[in-house]
């Protein structure tokens, strides 16, 4: 049953035992935590690899702590071609999510068109929980939603694996 309960996704992380998957669709994201870095790098910065201090937390943090325990995180990430700028950023940082623990796969979204997908990104937790992130037009969050319904869960687990099946893995996607 769809549900608004505000769970805290650190909470969601902590709850898992097994899988965390999570597959995003959109060229851009206009989350207000990542307009600041995001215009970072529009200026030149870029996470510095040695110096892990310097990388997103308390993600970062969290992440590591989840995989510590068994938990493995798997991220796909459907994309146009060519990429936009905030999947160049994206891209580019997503060393610090592997380095944490995180597996990451791209799949150009032509390579998508014949898999079902449901209309909204979304983590789905252990095969039983699919967090729904919620965006309106300009990318802006408009708030997660929780459910457990059966057939949601299903096609979530689906079209998750048939996105990780084609996607490539991180250090092999050339976003040139």
């Amino acid at each position: 049953m769809p549900s608004n309960a505000p769970t805290a996704f650190a909470d969601l992380l902590a709850k898992c035992e097994r899988s965390a998957l999570h597959l995003e669709m959109r060229d851009v994201y206009a989350v207000d935590k990542e307009k600041g870095p995001f215009a970072e790098w529009q200026a030149g910065f870029r996470p510095d690899p040695t110096d892990r201090a310097t990388w997103w937390r308390p993600w970062l943090d969290l992440v590591a702590e989840t995989v510590g325990r068994g938990v493995v995180i798997r991220r796909a990430r459907i994309v146009s071609e060519p990429v936009s700028e905030y999947i160049r950023y994206e891209h580019s940082g997503t060393f610090t999510n592997i380095a944490a623990g995180e597996q990451v796969r791209w799949l150009p979204r032509r390579q998508a068109s014949d898999i079902s997908l449901p209309g909204n990104d979304f983590w789905l937790f252990d095969d039983r929980l699919v967090r729904w992130n919620h965006f309106g037009g300009d990318g802006s969050s408009q708030g997660p939603e929780h459910t457990t319904d059966s057939t949601a869960v299903k096609l979530c687990g689906k079209a998750f694996e048939a996105v990780w099946d084609r996607g490539i893995p991180h250090d092999q996607y050339d976003i040139r």
